[in-house]
């Protein structure tokens, strides 16, 4: 049949890609899909759509996309039947376990876990299963310091205030960059229109080493040095309490420790925040003013303050100057989200910390994991409890932790390897086994964690749009099939999880939204449930039902930091401080292998103020060697002037050159890896999450070979 003669179709779902969960319209011609469009229908993203849903066609196509199960066999791969596939791993890993303890076998989780319901749901028992302490997930390269503070403060690690960013008309942002990222822990699909009404109602401030493309957009924005938010905040905390008393008479009752909390904050000198930060006292001090006297106002800091060595206390402090200006849980404010599936109350993980540490570090672990950063030490050093056997799922930890050439050579040494993965990237291919989930298209899902961060409450259930093929394991089957395995092996009890529909239903059921699965099917464009409405105060789960305002930790980040502010330190004027980058077509580094997100201009080099250029004898397009403590690379860079003097960018995921790895696009593409100079020494002194904004560096001439 003709294309011309052949069905059309148009079909429904939300994508997977990125945070924004946007609703999407896949138009078939038969069954090829044709062209994905934004679903204008969906009460949420209302018809937006960015480059990564157009994608979605590149890498449904994509000739480099596993669907089979791969044994690696020395260099080569060869193709493994599932059932045979599922009883190497339980022999290995159960041996393993039976003669090294259980601690022996270590398990990854990459970021795409959580965009996945297959992933998030089945895969935490697995873990469990394994009886590991060594767990660890990309969380702790990016944001822990919000778990942990939210467990600390309200007493479960989801309760996350949002900005409710539709009501807003004063939005102090810290490190952010919506515009390439579609918000983080902030699901606000269309965001540049939402930031664009926001800042013409009222006042969109950013503060950020680079002038980033949200930045370029604002009302106001001011350049800080990397790794001095925290004591941009505890300024700010001050200005705010010499203006005006706390206004906190909504929260009468339900807090604890705040007058301790501002008064340990109040004794902090700060009279060299300028040199600290590059941002004048004056300037602080009207920021506060302008905070207290706007009517909807709300703080918000993401990855650039959750990824420097005082990550968590910077996030503290930004609960607490929400809290100050009584817009904590408020209209218009801050506030958490309330999910028609519940990720908070009874029957879900409130968090831990602190449970056990890390055999070589002594870090102490965050829900249930331990820091990535470390697992370069635990695979490395002998002795009772080193890692020998490594499960990765859907993550690519050389790229996306710190250290990665070291963590590359370092996985070279395991007895046995298992990805679960779709593609033979610069991790999986150290791998003895690579298991293939079925394209995520064949498979239903509902989101299950970013709807827990959406400036709506909102809810939708995408159904599969493709037929899974016979030979084809979902990654839900995944999970089930090879904890069933391995329990036989070992002698453990395992009982298979439901397929994905049953647990949907069940978790509805635990919701406050009342709302079923017939709902969802009936509503094939999402479901609205209204704006967000305060709940924190009748969500609290700490101990004493009270908002923790004075959490021991805290307290003690807040005396470090004391020590480190103290005075100026005179640094090597001959050191940059680096920062990441994310761009809006690949933030991702899997998303490389996809000619709609690497098309354009190059996007790789190293931006570097044209005064630090000068600075070093440097042109705009030369080769520089970049060096840091742990690792160097060789890459382009170029002039940007809206970068503050003193700070390099590179961007995250590139460098996809080891060998063996089979992504041909993304093989073709220049770059480097920007984990290859970040240090797993730095980290972020509560909660372990890796330190990787501000590390130092240094730059020169490439010297050719």
């Amino acid at each position: 049949m003709s294309a011309s003669a052949a069905t059309s179709a148009t079909r429904y779902r939300a994508c997977p890609l990125c945070e924004a969960i946007c609703g999407l319209e896949f138009r078939f011609v038969g069954e090829r899909l044709h062209a994905i469009h934004g679903d204008p229908q969906d009460p949420l993203s209302r018809g937006h759509i960015c480059p990564k849903g157009n994608a979605i066609i590149d890498l449904e196509n994509d000739p480099d996309r596993l669907r089979t199960p791969m044994q690696r066999v020395g260099n080569d791969w060869r193709p493994i039947s599932w059932e045979a596939a599922f009883a190497l791993a339980a022999e290995k890993l159960a041996a393993i376990q039976a003669s090294h303890g259980d601690d022996a076998v270590g398990l990854y989780l990459g970021n795409p876990n959580v965009h996945h319901f297959g992933h998030i749901a089945y895969f935490p028992k697995l873990a469990r299963l394994l009886h590991s302490k060594n767990i660890y997930s990309a969380s702790s390269v990016d944001q822990w310091p919000h778990h942990l503070v939210s467990y600390l403060m309200f007493g479960h690690q989801f309760l996350i205030p949002i900005p409710d960013l539709d009501r807003s008309d004063y939005l102090l942002m810290l490190g952010a960059n919506p515009l390439a990222s579609n918000g983080s822990l902030l699901t606000a699909p269309g965001i540049h229109k939402r930031l664009k009404s926001l800042s013409q109602r009222g006042r969109l401030v950013v503060i950020d080493p680079r002038r980033s493309e949200t930045a370029a957009s604002a009302n106001e924005h001011h350049f800080i040095r990397p790794g001095s938010d925290a004591l941009f905040l505890i300024a700010l905390l001050q200005a705010m309490q010499a203006e005006c008393p706390p206004r906190i008479d909504r929260y009468l009752g339900k807090l604890a420790g705040f007058d301790a909390a501002m008064q340990a904050i109040a004794s902090i000198d700060t009279t060299a925040v300028a040199a600290h930060t590059g941002i004048s006292a004056e300037c602080i001090r009207k920021i506060a003013t302008d905070f207290l006297q706007a009517r909807h106002a709300v703080a918000y800091g993401r990855m650039g303050v959750s990824t420097q060595i005082f990550g968590s206390l910077a996030q503290w402090l930004l609960q607490l100057v929400n809290l100050y200006a009584g817009q904590l849980d408020a209209e218009g404010g801050s506030l958490p989200n309330e999910p028609a599936i519940p990720l908070t109350g009874p029957g879900t993980q409130a968090g831990s910390y602190g449970r056990w540490k890390s055999r070589v570090r002594g870090l102490p672990e965050l829900s249930g994991e331990l820091p990535v950063a470390t697992l370069i030490d635990e695979i490395e050093t002998p002795g009772a409890g080193q890692i020998r056997a490594l499960l990765t799922v859907a993550g690519n930890p050389v790229l996306s932790t710190p250290n990665g050439q070291r963590l590359d050579a370092a996985l070279g040494q395991l007895d046995f390897m298992i990805s679960i993965d779709v593609y033979i990237n610069e991790t999986t291919r150290h791998a003895d086994l690579i298991l293939p989930p079925a394209w995520f298209l064949s498979q239903p899902h509902f989101d299950l964690i970013f709807n827990g961060f959406a400036v709506r409450r909102y809810a939708r259930l995408s159904p599969p749009i493709h037929v899974q093929a016979a030979d084809e394991c979902a990654d839900w089957q995944i999970a089930n099939r090879l904890a069933s395995a391995l329990a036989a092996a070992t002698g453990r009890e395992w009982r298979d999880l439901p397929a994905p529909r049953e647990l949907i239903q069940a978790g509805l059921a635990r919701g406050p939204s009342g709302l079923t699965l017939a709902d969802l099917d009936a509503a094939p464009h999402g479901i609205d449930l209204g704006p967000l409405q305060p709940s924190l105060l009748r969500r609290l789960q700490t101990a004493s039902g009270n908002i923790e305002c004075a959490p021991p930790l805290m307290l003690q980040e807040l005396e470090r930091a004391r020590c480190c502010f103290a005075s100026v330190a005179t640094e090597d004027p001959t050191l940059l401080r680096l920062i990441g980058r994310r761009e809006l077509r690949n933030n991702n580094s899997w998303m490389h292998n996809a000619a709609r997100l690497i098309k354009g201009k190059p996007r790789h080099q190293l931006w570097m103020h044209p005064d630090d250029l000068r600075a070093r004898g440097l042109l705009d397009g030369m080769r520089v060697q970049v060096c840091s403590k742990v690792g160097k690379v060789v890459t382009e860079v170029r002039a940007d002037a809206d970068l503050m003097p003193g700070v390099v960018s590179l961007p995250h995921g590139y460098g996809h050159t080891g060998p063996g790895v089979r992504l041909t696009l993304a093989g073709q593409l220049a770059g480097v890896s920007i984990n290859d100079l970040t240090d797993p020494s730095l980290l972020d002194g509560a909660s372990g999450n890796a330190a990787l904004n501000g590390v130092p560096v240094s730059v020169a001439a490439a010297v050719a070979d």
